[in-house]
């Protein structure tokens, strides 16, 4: 899938309109009938099923629905699932672009991933109580890049009670290993599954605290993809299986090189040392010489990611690139604008450009997560920061890992977090 671009320069696209605010749509029932039709072949090739549990608790309520983000066949799912009935869709700014009426005829609902969002939550309320539609949210924000969960925003149970209406889970099996973000688009065969169930009732909602209501959301979004696969026995067997691994697998835990690593084929190499690593079919890897220091792909990512938590608690993390900078300010297009400088620090990010016109920061503190992506719409993998006013889409010119990016901004996030909360307490 590609997106609409257009060069101008930083100043243009300041000067430009951002546009009013326009309240959702109850969605279109012919395009809703068209997405399902249009499912039917993917979903018969994955030979798809699902599960319910205690859906007859919501009825033909709105609700709102609460799903695990593996790919694109998420949305294919969920057509299956709740169709004839309407639901919108809570989805990032930039699939709008191009295509805004479409989309808001489906009854998409735009926002800006990791950035604060409370006209989200007065459009999200019409369309539940005044466009009598259900609402579809990917809680994670973010495609998984290691088949477990992401971080899920802080104090969910804080909207759950100010909609009011029941909140149903839908956990899919074999969407991500049939499809991982990773491995350049290249679909597996894998069938695909899914539980539904109702997670809360509205009575159960407003009885439980806020905290009871993100620890059910953080256990019922706990999952691991990788070990599904080889606990079920399920083969990939396909010989570009390992293609791009070294998107999360950046890091080699025989010689400590970073960037070195590259996936390709049924195999990942780390071209410093030399050591090379075999994908299974069941998807654990094994070392062709010495040691398996991970079979299991998250423990080497959890091992990434204690690396950069010890970088940023001895002041030693930085990640300085060039970059190819886009801007997305309207649903218009994407605009590149230039090259810049791209730094990351305990400080948070600065971005600097277009000749000198651009100097943009943000504190770590900013939000939980960050916005990064794998060959974002056919265009390279892209860092994502900015606020209301643009964001800013950074493609790194040097090929640095943007999963370590997130790492540290996810890790940064609950250091300066816990920092604060420290300093409160001995104040």
């Amino acid at each position: 899938m590609k997106i609409k671009t257009v060069e101008k320069t930083y100043e243009e696209v300041m000067a430009l309109p951002r546009g009013e605010h326009r309240p959702p749509r109850r969605p279109s029932f012919l395009l809703r009938t068209a997405v399902r039709l249009a499912s039917i072949p993917d979903l018969t090739a994955t030979h798809f099923s699902y599960t319910c549990r205690g859906m007859e608790k919501v009825g033909s309520q709105p609700c709102l629905i609460l799903m695990n983000h593996s790919s694109f066949l998420d949305l294919m799912i969920v057509s299956k699932i709740f169709y004839p009935k309407p639901f919108g869709i809570v989805c990032t700014g930039d699939g709008f672009v191009g295509k805004e009426g479409l989309m808001r005829a489906l009854g998409c609902i735009p926002t800006r991933k990791f950035v604060s969002d409370i006209t989200l939550i007065r459009d999200m309320e019409e369309m539940l109580k005044k466009r009598k539609a259900s609402i579809l949210m990917y809680p994670e924000a973010s495609y998984s890049f290691d088949g477990t969960a992401t971080p899920l925003p802080r104090k969910m149970g804080i909207l759950l009670k100010k909609l009011d209406v029941p909140v149903v889970s839908i956990i899919t099996r074999g969407a991500f290993a049939r499809d991982p973000l990773y491995n350049c688009l290249q679909k597996r065969k894998v069938n695909v599954s899914a539980e539904v169930r109702c997670l809360l009732t509205r009575e159960e909602i407003q009885s439980k605290s806020v905290r009871e209501l993100d620890a059910l959301l953080d256990e019922t979004f706990t999952f691991d993809n990788f070990a599904w696969q080889r606990e079920n026995g399920i083969e990939i067997r396909e010989p570009f299986r390992a293609d791009g691994l070294e998107r999360i697998l950046y890091r080699c835990p025989h010689c400590g090189a970073e960037g070195e690593t590259e996936g390709r084929g049924t195999a990942l190499t780390c071209r410093r040392c030399g050591k090379r690593w075999e994908l299974t079919p069941l998807g654990s890897l094994e070392a062709e010489d010495g040691e398996t220091e991970f079979a299991h792909i998250p423990h080497w990512y959890a091992w990434e990611r204690a690396q950069v938590r010890r970088e940023l608690e001895e002041g030693t993390y930085a990640l300085e690139t060039d970059v190819t900078i886009g801007m997305l300010v309207d649903f218009k297009a994407v605009y590149i604008v230039g090259r810049g400088h791209l730094s990351h620090t305990a400080e948070g990010f600065r971005l600097t450009g277009c000749g000198g016109s651009l100097n943009y920061t943000q504190g770590p503190l900013a939000c939980y997560g960050l916005y990064a992506d794998y060959y974002w719409y056919e265009l390279g993998d892209v860092i994502c920061i900015g606020n209301h006013d643009a964001l800013y889409y950074c493609f790194p010119e040097s090929g640095i890992p943007v999963a370590k990016a997130r790492l540290a901004a996810e890790e940064l996030y609950k250091l300066k977090k816990r920092r604060g909360t420290q300093a409160a307490v001995h104040g």
